[in-house]
């Protein structure tokens, strides 16, 4: 059977291309589901009286599935068909999504949550690896762009569950996304294999766990995602407490979109950048960027010059993960899964973590004092870039 894209002077370029469209499709739909979920936590309350200590079981639910996953992802990375996996993957997130619009109790709505973060970490796991081979000559470009589609997605999820509470029902939010999965997992299974150039992951042995995870970038973007994500994770939590009586009220919820705004444009900037300055230049200049934004949005800004830090503080914080990812993936490109895997579950930690600190802090000493003391995180990452800057980077650096 002949397809429209073997019609090109080049087909694998073009099976690449079909490839990248489906893995950026794939994460801007995943980040829009895993994004909804807070903005439906009011709504449950609503529906099921369930009391607060019970929401809190929101995030963990939609967590432990995912971090089990990605685990073994990476670990049988090698041994199995990753494109098929990747296929199980967007099926499994669709299905499960669609079935949380059918949610009759909370407990239904934990259920399908765990299911949509075990298939999500099952996609998630393979999607970058696949990327990563699939151009392996720009992968900082290639990784910035999948993340500024992760972040249009988790731009757009919540306006979902607006338009859907237009309409008359949050479960329309989840049905709409749980569709839209769909064709996404059509097109993937109708594509031909990608041709890649590394022929894909070698497999894991633990020698390799052990080589690998010795690589001085591997060490470097574990720090460096800790710290990023978890600076996100303490803005993510905390950042609309601090807004309150801080910027006009009209304002106060928007002062997180403003931030996830920024993570856009500036993920595309150091896609672009990173095949121009090196990652390791580009992570320490974006740092640098990053603590002059925190310094000025919590320590100096007041009114809507809070706004403007927030976005300062986005368009730079953004490009840390991505950048991180490359870096170390250029170092064992042959385990791009495992390094991926690897990522995720560091990245739950930090953003698990570095909040929960800051809530013994708010609780102490107030939010003004624990906003400023983000600056300590961003600092050590500004330490963290120069040392790989200075000691590793001419080795692995893009």
């Amino acid at each position: 059977m002949e397809h429209a894209h073997d019609t090109t002077t080049d087909p694998a370029a073009d099976t690449r291309r079909w490839w990248t469209l489906a893995i950026f499709a794939y994460v801007a739909l995943e980040g829009a589901s895993l994004q909804m979920r807070g903005s439906v936590v009011p709504l449950l309350r609503e529906a099921f009286g369930t009391p607060d200590w019970l929401l809190g079981l929101v995030a963990p639910a939609g967590t432990i599935g995912f971090l089990v996953f990605v685990a073994l992802v990476g670990a049988v990375a090698g041994r199995v068909n990753t494109n098929r996996l990747f296929l199980v993957g967007i099926l499994g997130t669709g299905v499960s999504v669609f079935v949380i619009g059918f949610t009759p109790s909370f407990a239904f709505f934990l259920a399908a949550l765990l299911a949509r973060g075990s298939f999500g970490g099952i996609g998630r796991g393979t999607d970058r690896p696949l990327l990563s081979h699939l151009h392996p000559a720009n992968r900082g470009k290639w990784f910035s762009y999948y993340d500024a589609m992760w972040a249009v997605g988790a731009t757009i999820g919540p306006l979902v569950v607006t338009v859907a509470l237009w309409l008359g029902d949050w479960r329309f939010a989840y049905y709409a996304l749980g569709v839209g999965f769909f064709p996404i997992a059509a097109l993937v299974w109708w594509l031909p294999a990608p041709s890649v150039e590394s022929g894909g992951d070698d497999v894991l042995t633990l020698s390799e766990i052990r080589r690998v995870g010795q690589r001085p970038a591997v060490l470097v973007m574990a720090a460096g995602i800790f710290l990023s994500t978890g600076i996100e994770g303490a803005l993510f939590t905390w950042l609309t407490t601090f807004a309150e009586g801080r910027v006009p009220a009209s304002m106060v919820t928007a002062s997180l979109s403003v931030l996830l705004v920024a993570y856009i444009p500036g993920r595309f900037v150091a896609g672009k950048l990173s095949a121009r300055v090196g990652y390791v230049r580009l992570m320490f200049g974006l740092a640098v960027v990053c603590l002059v934004s925190v310094v000025y949005t919590f320590f100096v800004a007041t009114g809507l010059g809070v706004l403007v830090g927030l976005f300062g503080i986005g368009f730079s914080l953004s490009g840390q993960y991505p950048t991180l990812l490359a870096y170390s993936t250029e170092a064992a490109p042959e385990h791009s899964a495992p390094i991926n895997s690897f990522a995720l579950v560091v990245s739950a930690l930090g953003i698990a973590g570095v909040p929960a600190a800051l809530g013994f802090v708010i609780s102490d000493s107030g939010i003004e004092l624990a906003m400023q003391l983000v600056a300590i995180p961003v600092g050590v990452l500004v330490v963290v870039a120069g040392v790989a800057w200075i000691r590793v980077g001419t080795a692995v650096d893009g």
